[in-house]
């Protein structure tokens, strides 16, 4: 396996750029205008390229970020790397995970300790957005475990050195292709973590898909929109989110 070391120049970049996201952030008037005005770039690496990850991906790509895809078979995404030009390559999950100053994965739920064995070390100080969901039927016992502990607590076990954020899991990949940049009231997309930076930067990216980030809480709280939870496949907005999760507007 190839194994990559980040050097201080990359992470001075990762930082500079992140705290570019949380500065526009504090910054952004709280205008239905301003929420559509694009954030600073930040090459994302998709670890799982499938409806979810091809989807959010492609819509960051639009939006002008540099998208690495990756998957268990990249030569597939031939079609959607050249649907995308030259913002958007693909290649392995080493490659995705180095390339990116965040990383995105949209992999099915059993496979979140693997990936915290295979690439734990490379993914440890990144901004991760987590975006997977427990099946019971498909991802077996590690269900049972994120009904008991909640899928926040849990993903960070499996994935203990990322700055891990929850997000895009609430709607399918053809609600959120739908409805991305629709005219506000926008699309909510709930998120929670507990670096607040990263949970900043997760909002911006959020907003750059075209969608509303409405922040839930640590990562504790993300149990409130994992399956079957109240804000769990709302096609709502911000205001309504907020309103059927409790949280102030």
């Amino acid at each position: 396996m190839i194994k990559y070391v980040t050097v201080d120049r990359g992470r001075r970049a990762l930082l500079g750029a992140a705290g570019a996201f949380v500065l526009q952030g504090m910054l952004r008037p709280t205008t239905a205008s301003a929420q559509t005005a694009p954030g600073p770039k930040m090459k994302i690496g998709i670890i799982g390229a499938g409806h979810i990850g091809g989807t959010i991906g492609e819509l960051w790509a639009k939006a002008g970020h540099p998208v690495f895809f990756s998957s268990r078979h990249p030569e597939e995404l031939k079609d959607l790397v050249a649907r995308l030009g030259p913002l958007a390559q693909a290649g392995t999950v080493d490659q995705a995970i180095a390339f990116g100053d965040v990383v995105f994965i949209a992999v099915p739920y059993g496979a979140l300790p693997q990936i915290g064995r295979d690439y734990g070390n490379s993914l440890a100080g990144k901004i991760v957005l987590d975006a997977d969901n427990a099946v019971a039927s498909r991802d077996g016992a590690i269900a049972d475990e994120v009904e008991r502990d909640g899928i926040g607590v849990t993903s960070q076990k499996y994935l203990p050195g990322a700055r891990l954020v929850r997000a895009f899991n609430t709607l399918s990949y053809m609600i959120f292709a739908r409805e991305a940049n629709r005219p506000v009231p926008r699309l909510a997309v709930p998120i929670a973590g507990d670096d607040q930076e990263a949970v900043q930067v997760a909002a911006g990216l959020v907003r750059d898909a075209g969608f509303d980030p409405v922040e839930v809480g640590k990562l504790a709280d993300a149990r409130r929109f994992q399956r079957g939870a109240p804000g769990y496949g709302q096609n709502a907005s911000a205001a309504e989110l907020k309103q059927k999760l409790s949280l102030a507007p």
